[in-house]
């Protein structure tokens, strides 16, 4: 299957297994007529799959160290693409920012294989508002000494992420319009 192909099945997934319409509160506070549970596609094994795969295309040629974002949205999209690349000869570790440090063991904000200063680090999410989660696992990844070299999203809901998030090579992979709502 190339490229294009595996993006109109994903979409196609997108639109069957995640957007639910109805009214829902976002992450970002706000109130929405329509939701996207991007974990009914990242968790399913054919969304993961190909999710996996688009992103791994997406990044290969910038030669990134590490991929990984905000818990909970990034966990299944940095494990599938570390999986993936570890079959390329190119092989990316996966990372994991949560929402807080822990306050026993490690005392750890970012979890996974360490995050070296030069890294060059892509953070990945699956569903985007504002970009405020995202930015706060950029910090984190910054506060290491890395560099944030692209952002990658499943779905863009186009309410100022692409603005907050422009410094960082932003690309999602579906917004909104691309939905069937």
């Amino acid at each position: 299957m190339n490229e294009q192909e595996l993006k109109e099945k994903l979409l196609k997934l997108i639109n069957e297994k995640a957007v639910i319409r109805g009214e829902r509160k976002l992450a970002s506070g706000k109130i929405s007529n329509y939701y996207i549970d991007g974990k009914q596609v990242t968790l399913d094994p054919q969304g993961l799959f190909m999710t996996g795969r688009v992103i791994l295309s997406m990044i290969q040629a910038i030669g990134a160290d590490a991929v990984g974002g905000p818990t909970l949205g990034a966990d299944p999209i940095a494990a599938a693409v570390s999986l993936l690349s570890s079959h390329s000869g190119q092989p990316v570790k996966a990372f994991i920012v949560r929402k807080e440090a822990k306050d026993h063991g490690m005392q750890k904000m970012i979890e996974g294989p360490p995050i070296s200063e030069g890294d060059k680090v892509v953070i990945v999410e699956d569903v985007i508002t504002t970009g405020g989660s995202v930015l706060k696992a950029i910090k984190a990844v910054e506060e290491l000494g890395a560099k944030v070299v692209k952002v990658i999203c499943l779905v863009d809901r186009n309410e100022g992420a692409a603005e907050m998030l422009a410094n960082y090579h932003y690309v999602p992979i579906f917004n909104l319009k691309d939905l069937s709502l």
